[in-house]
């Protein structure tokens, strides 16, 4: 046990004793623990409990990680949280994951290995989450099982790119019946803006860093979705499909935004 451990329990004890003496009510002991700090591992300090903050564990980010330091992290928040997700996981720090945890499931083309009892849908309305190509389908996909794992209910409708809008056009009913879209796209990102202006839900837009010399490496599509002219349209940034999938869900989350969460 670390030395920021051993102040983290103390501080905790402390805070429990309380309680226990009525100097502090159960109301009082939430809030202050909303602010209680994080587990020292010496080259990570986890922030165990983000999902009373925010009412989701923190997510692990794989890349400039060891596979050791990873399985480390996922293991620590899986004993304080249940769940996990880990975000960017090459395949090698899948399989080792998936060693030491066997119900860890890896979603390949999203790149995400998530551990823990699947979430149960719990919102009535769908995020739908649209790829302009289908080189574009990774980043989609990390949208798609961040919302998924979240309790979204999650379509799906990739490689409709506005160089054959006729294939998005066909599939205008499920725009129509979404109730917030993230839509991904590459090149010049135009789709958005086209999707935008066909939906009255919120658009996130995903500009990915797919493309040819001019597009430079996904910069033309953010600034193509933040000059956007449609209204209604959100932009994240260059590849980030997990921020589009939480954001997407946070809007879907009809009981988040009941209670004001």
């Amino acid at each position: 046990m670390t030395a920021g451990d051993e102040r983290m329990q103390e501080r905790l004890r402390d805070l429990l004793e309380q309680v226990q003496r009525g100097e502090a009510s159960v109301e009082e002991a939430l809030k202050r623990l909303r602010g209680f700090p994080y587990e020292d591992l010496d080259f990570a300090r986890l922030d165990s409990h983000r999902s009373l903050r925010t009412g989701f564990p923190e997510v692990v980010f794989c890349p400039g990680k060891t596979v050791e330091q990873i399985v480390q992290i996922v293991a620590r928040l899986r004993a304080h949280e249940g769940r996990v997700m880990a975000a960017r996981a090459a395949p090698e720090v899948a399989e080792a994951l998936q060693q030491r945890f066997p119900d860890a499931v890896y979603h390949a083309a999203a790149r995400m290995v998530v551990l823990g009892e699947p979430a149960q849908p719990h919102t009535r309305g769908a995020v739908l989450v649209v790829s302009a190509g289908t080189a574009d389908i990774p980043v989609a996909e990390e949208a798609a099982v961040t919302a998924e794992t979240m309790g979204s209910r999650v379509e799906r409708l990739f490689d409709v790119g506005v160089a054959g809008i006729h294939r998005l056009l066909d599939s205008r009913e499920r725009l129509f019946t979404a109730n917030v879209l993230v839509v991904v796209a590459g090149m010049e990102g135009a789709l958005a803006s086209v999707v935008a202006g066909l939906v009255s839900r919120p658009v996130i837009a995903v500009p990915t860093s797919i493309g040819y010399g001019a597009s430079f490496g996904g910069l033309a599509p953010l600034l193509t979705m933040l000059n956007s002219c449609a209204p209604g349209v959100a932009v994240v940034n260059i590849d980030n499909g997990f921020g589009a999938g939480y954001l997407a869900h946070l809007i879907n989350d009809e009981k988040r935004g009941a209670n004001g969460a």
